[in-house]
C-alpha cells in the first residue's frame, strides 16, 4: 500500500461575519446566557449568508471564557437550538480572551487541510450571568455527605453546614498564579513602559470617537444584528473626548505615586458574542458568497508574567503578542510598513500603547495611527472575552474588502494567563 500524500494547503476565505451589539454588565443582557448570544449571532448569520440547507457548513466551533456547568458543550447546544442544520457537528474551545481567534485558527486548519470546506467559528461570554461557586468548605460536606452509606452519615455530615458556608466563591477577574486583577497587571506594564495617562485617554476617546463614525456612515450594518432592544454597543460615547476622561479618577495601580488607568481608558465588563464564516474558495464562489480576505497567517506566544522579567517589562501579562508578531512576520517576510490596517485589542489603552513600544523596541516599524483600529475597538465595543478575536476578524476582513484593491491588515490579541494570539487577513 502506498504511503497517503501530505494535503496541500488552501486558501482560508473569511466569507461573512455576524455579532450582537455589545452591552456592559447588568444591563440589557443581564437574563441571557451565553448559549442565547451565540445563538442569535450564529442564526442572523445563517439567513444572511443562505446557510438553512441540511449539510450547509462543515463545523461549528466556539467557546466561552465564564462558563456554567450547563456550557459544557456550549458549541453543539447552540447549533441545535438555532437555525443551522442540527446535523451540524460542533465543539468546544478556550484560551481567555484569545478564544474567538483561536476558534477561528482552529477552523482555518481543517479548510486549509482539505478536512471541511466551510466551518463557523466564534465565542461568547456574560458578565452578568457568571457562575458563582459553591463556598469550598460547602463543597467538601456536601460531597460527604453524598459518600455516605447510610441517612444517618448524610445527617451527621449535613449537621456541620454554618452560614458561613452559604456564601458562594464569586468569580474575580484576577489571575490565579498573582492574585492580582488584569487591571492592577496592566497598570505594573504601564509603569514600567512610562505610558502616560494623556496617550492612554486619547487612544481611548479615537476608540469611540472612531466606532461612532463606523455606525453613522453604516459600516456595521451586515456585521450587527440586533437584540433584546440594543442596535449598537452600550458602552459606545460618541461625545467621547480626552478632555471628559481626563476627569475620571484612576481605579487601577492606585499604590503607584502616579496612577494612570481609569474606568474610561480601560474595559467594561461586558456580555456578548460573535462569530464567522470561513471557507474554501471553491465552496464561497459555489455558494455566490463574496470572499472578503483571506486568512494567510498566524501565530500564538506566551510570557512568564509569574517568574519572568516583569520588571523590565518583557513579561507582562498582556504583553505576549509583542513576541507573537515579530516572530509571525519574520516568519512571513513582512515588515510593520507592509500593513494597511493594524487591529489591536484594546484590553486597556496602555496595554495598546505598551504593545506598540515593544514592537518598535524589537525593531518593528512605528504604526501609523491612522491605520490603526480605524473603526474602534474594545475600549469603545466593550470586550465579551471570547466574543472578541471574532468580532475582530469580522470588521477587518470587511475594511480591507471595502478597501480599492489589495491590502493587508495585522490582528493582535492579548489574553488572560500571560498568552497572545496574532494573525494576518490579506486581500488579493
Amino acid at each position: 500500500m502506498s504511503p497517503l500524500k501530505p494535503p496541500v494547503a488552501r486558501r482560508v476565505a473569511i466569507v461573512a461575519g455576524s455579532r450582537v451589539p455589545f452591552a456592559r454588565s447588568d444591563g440589557p443582557y443581564a437574563t441571557a446566557s451565553n448559549q442565547d448570544m451565540l445563538t442569535a449571532a450564529l442564526d442572523a448569520l445563517v439567513e444572511r449568508a443562505g446557510l438553512q440547507e441540511p449539510g450547509a457548513v462543515g463545523e461549528f466551533v466556539a467557546g466561552a471564557v465564564l462558563k456554567h456547568a450547563r456550557d459544557f458543550n456550549l458549541a453543539r447546544e447552540t447549533v441545535l437550538g438555532s437555525k443551522l442544520d442540527p446535523r451540524t457537528p460542533a465543539y468546544d474551545i478556550q484560551q481567555a480572551c484569545g478564544t474567538g481567534l483561536q476558534a477561528v485558527i482552529a477552523a482555518a486548519n481543517k479548510i486549509a487541510l482539505g478536512q471541511t470546506e466551510s466551518a463557523i467559528a466564534g465565542g461568547a461570554d456574560t458578565a452578568s450571568d457568571a457562575p458563582l461557586g459553591v463556598n469550598d468548605d460547602l463543597r467538601r460536606i456536601l460531597l460527604e455527605a453524598r459518600r455516605a452509606k447510610s441517612a444517618g452519615g448524610r445527617l451527621k455530615a449535613l449537621a456541620r453546614i454554618r452560614p458561613g458556608h452559604l456564601v458562594p466563591d464569586i468569580p474575580r477577574n484576577a489571575e490565579p498564579r498573582t492574585g492580582l486583577s488584569m487591571g492592577e497587571h496592566a497598570a505594573v506594564t504601564a509603569r514600567v513602559w512610562g505610558v502616560t495617562r494623556e496617550a492612554q485617554d486619547e487612544l481611548a476617546a479615537t476608540s469611540h470617537q472612531r466606532l461612532a463614525a463606523a455606525y453613522e456612515r453604516g459600516f456595521f450594518q451586515d456585521l450587527v444584528v440586533p437584540f433584546r432592544g440594543l442596535a449598537r454597543d452600550q458602552n459606545l460615547r460618541p461625545d467621547s473626548t480626552a478632555g471628559k476622561l481626563a476627569a475620571l479618577k484612576p481605579v487601577f495601580g492606585l499604590k503607584d505615586p502616579d496612577p494612570t488607568m481609569t474606568a474610561g481608558n480601560s474595559t467594561p465588563l461586558t456580555d456578548g458574542a460573535a462569530v464567522v464564516l470561513l471557507a474554501s474558495e471553491e465552496w464561497a464562489e459555489a455558494h455566490g458568497l463574496q470572499v472578503l480576505a483571506y486568512l494567510t497567517a498566524y501565530e500564538t506566544a506566551a510570557v512568564d508574567f509569574v517568574r519572568g522579567d516583569v520588571a523590565q517589562g518583557e513579561d507582562g501579562l498582556l504583553m505576549a503578542p509583542a513576541h507573537a508578531v515579530p516572530r509571525m512576520l519574520e516568519r512571513a517576510g513582512l515588515g510593520m510598513d507592509d500593513f494597511d490596517l493594524v487591529e489591536i485589542h484594546e484590553a486597556f489603552a496602555s496595554q495598546v500603547l505598551a504593545t506598540l513600544a515593544a514592537w518598535e523596541k524589537r525593531g518593528l516599524a512605528p504604526v501609523d495611527r491612522a491605520r490603526l483600529n480605524v473603526t474602534g475597538s474594545s475600549l469603545a465595543t466593550g470586550h465579551p472575552f471570547a466574543a472578541t478575536g471574532a468580532r475582530i476578524v469580522a470588521t477587518l476582513a470587511k475594511l480591507l474588502a471595502d478597501r480599492e484593491g489589495p491590502g493587508r491588515g495585522l490582528i493582535s490579541v492579548c489574553a488572560a494567563g500571560g498568552q497572545g494570539v496574532t494573525a494576518i487577513l490579506e486581500r488579493a
